[in-house]
């Protein structure tokens, strides 16, 4: 991402393609994706059938009678491992996508209007919420965290701090990183909104909370709303959420406004414990932790 001449956030996507976690990949739940992985594409530790095709739980069809596991040994519905591993991969070139926008090409990259993060938590974290400032919403990112998947040995359902989804990827101190971010407000005059996301969220019977695949684009929508001054919110603790009201339900059966409103609560004790449990990122970048960040915690707080 870079400041352009308008005064507008302008990013290019430097990535030749796309990769995920295959278990559960099929035509209802991503056609998009089964129409990119059905030809030029690279799987890993998924099952191999005997006319050299890729099996995976979840996908399509009826399962083989037999073919190979992850491991190299013989599998059959009747065993008692998982053909394909819970971590097992596709990877696959953009160009394969039938939904690519043409802009995608374009050097001089596209605006910027919004800025999402997202992480996986069954609970705490609300559907969706708008940060109410570029600060605030550099400290949504920094603090973000997801409970671990089977891509992490050991720990499985542990909150790990990823900030801004970067920490695999930083190839430098995260402090310095987060200060990056902060002075670069002072180079963009058009701000983008800053938001996050968790799809994840689950009830006390442990069922997800929001049906996910094509209607996450109800919430893209409310924040392309915002973005554009179409759509209303209320004040939170948090930042701005979407009412019943500012979102578009319609035709989604057996979904209520109750449900939304169960998405999205927010509880005060649940958060006293989400911002203690940050204290060990806190602690290790001490020494170069911007105080802006500090300061959006204490306020955070106080909001409570």
């Amino acid at each position: 991402m870079r400041p352009g001449a308008d005064g507008r956030l302008y990013a290019i996507n430097p990535e030749a393609g796309y990769f995920g976690v295959v278990p559960g990949t099929n035509t209802k739940s991503n056609p998009n994706a089964m129409k990119m992985i059905s030809h030029d594409t690279i799987f890993t530790n998924v099952g191999l059938t005997a006319d050299g095709d890729v099996w995976w739980e979840g996908k399509d069809g009826e399962p083989p009678a037999e073919c190979l596991d992850w491991r190299g040994e013989k599998w059959t519905p009747a065993s008692k491992e998982k053909c394909a591993h819970p971590n097992s991969r596709f990877t696959t070139p953009m160009r394969n996508n039938p939904a690519l926008a043409p802009e995608a090409e374009d050097p001089n990259g596209v605006p910027i209007s919004a800025i999402i993060f997202g992480g996986r938590r069954a609970t705490t974290l609300p559907l969706v919420f708008q940060a109410f400032n570029w600060i605030h919403g550099v400290y949504v990112g920094a603090m973000m965290g997801s409970e671990m998947t089977a891509a992490a040995v050991g720990g499985k359902g542990q909150v790990r701090r990823d900030p801004m989804a970067m920490l695999p990827f930083c190839g430098y101190n995260m402090g310095d990183y987060f200060r990056h971010w902060i002075r670069m407000r002072k180079h963009i005059r058009q701000i983008p909104r800053i938001f996050a996301v968790n799809w994840f969220r689950k009830d006390k019977d442990g069922n997800f909370l929001w049906p996910g695949f094509s209607e996450n684009m109800r919430v893209l929508k409310w924040i392309i709303d915002r973005c554009s001054g179409r759509a209303g919110a209320e004040e939170t603790p948090l930042g701005w959420v979407p009412r019943a009201e500012d979102f578009d339900l319609v035709g989604m059966e057996g979904f209520s406004p109750e449900k939304l409103n169960e998405a999205q609560t927010i509880s005060v004790d649940e958060w006293k414990k989400e911002i203690l449990e940050e204290d060990e990122l806190m602690f290790q970048l001490h020494d170069s932790m911007p105080k802006e960040l500090i300061f959006q915690r204490e306020l955070l707080v106080a909001r409570l």
